[in-house]
């Protein structure tokens, strides 16, 4: 029976038409190589079942080519189009994902650092806004892997973080509100503690602020981010017998919340409240009315977020560690002009 003989690494630097070394770097660094070359060489490999051979080199140099990454809730709208983006990144450079759905559970996220501490994943990307349980309270601890942060910064720390802009987002937002002729704006979703609402808030007081209008301490309302407290905020403003002309919502599932709410009182929207969102989830356009709201480019974020890590991971200086990009206003049928003052 005929033996074959195992491909070497000349044999892939051949079929490749690189150098040996650019074949070497391809496997163990391939941020450092050109995708076009790289794809040769990772298609040379796969031809001369190199693969193996390629598999037994990354173990010795003690790398996965595998990123981790953490999230509170996998089922969050805004997840899986960063994920769409971190994923794309990272196949590009010859890295897989892992996914860690925490919810929020600190023996959940120990469990799954166990995969860098076994070598079997090589950086983390942060949906959580906070470091890892386990891995300590500073991020300049010599034992933390490369990290970033995505979507949710990491308050009192140097994890280098990429998400929106979303103090301008909501300055945007709500002055679209103002030009349409509003000057009760309340905002719903208020969380000092969530770093996302709390800029959120700032951009809607800036907004008012510059356009000349007091902020009504009223119609600044507690919320979660869900559904659900979108609706009792609406509620709540009965209650108090503040209403507003329009509502800022925190996100698009508070708007919902808010537009279901009112639409069990039987209100007609948006002649009688317009409703303005964040986010632009994959159903906004699809409420009645459509969901005015602000757009986050979530591809390109999870692509940032990648690039940013893998640049880290390679040993590189970033250009910056921070990574704010715009939201885009949308505009479609829940906001009009007010039928009073």
């Amino acid at each position: 029976m005929q033996q074959h003989k195992l491909a070497t690494i000349e044999d892939v630097a051949a079929m490749a038409g690189v150098s040996i070394a650019t074949v070497s770097r391809a496997i163990n660094e391939p941020t450092k190589v050109a995708d076009a070359t790289r794809r040769r060489v990772t298609d040379a490999i796969a031809r001369t079942g190199y693969t193996t051979n390629a598999m037994a080199r990354s173990l010795r140099m003690r790398r996965s080519n595998m990123i981790l990454i953490l999230a509170p809730d996998v089922g969050d709208p805004n997840f899986s189009n960063i994920l769409v983006g971190l994923e794309t990144e990272a196949s590009k450079r010859g890295y897989g994902l892992l996914i860690g759905n925490t919810q929020n559970d600190p023996s959940r996220e120990t469990d799954y650092l166990r995969f860098i501490s076994s070598n079997q994943a090589d950086g983390l990307i942060l949906f959580t806004g906070h470091l890892p349980y386990g891995l300590g309270q500073s991020p300049d601890e010599a034992r933390l892997p490369p990290m970033v942060a995505v979507n949710e910064p990491v308050i009192g720390s140097d994890v280098p973080f990429v998400g929106v802009d979303n103090f301008e987002g909501a300055r945007v937002a709500t002055e679209h509100l103002v030009s349409q002729g509003h000057r009760r704006i309340a905002f719903v979703g208020r969380a000092p503690n969530r770093e996302i609402a709390r800029l959120r808030e700032q951009g809607y007081r800036a907004a008012l602020a510059g356009a000349g209008i007091a902020v009504d301490p009223r119609l600044v309302i507690d919320g979660e981010g869900t559904t659900e407290s979108g609706r009792a905020a609406a509620e709540l403003m009965f209650v108090r017998d503040a209403l507003p002309t329009a509502f800022f919502c925190v996100n698009d599932a508070t708007a919902m919340g808010v537009m279901i709410a009112l639409n069990a009182r039987r209100y007609d929207l948006p002649r009688q409240f317009s409703i303005m969102g964040f986010d632009d989830i994959s159903f906004a356009s699809f409420l009645t009315p459509s969901l005015t709201t602000m757009k986050q480019p979530r591809h390109r974020m999870g692509e940032a977020a990648m690039e940013l890590l893998l640049t880290l991971l390679a040993g590189d200086k970033p250009k910056s560690l921070e990574v704010l990009l715009r939201s885009e206003l949308i505009v479609r049928n829940s906001v009009m002009r007010p039928e009073r003052g």
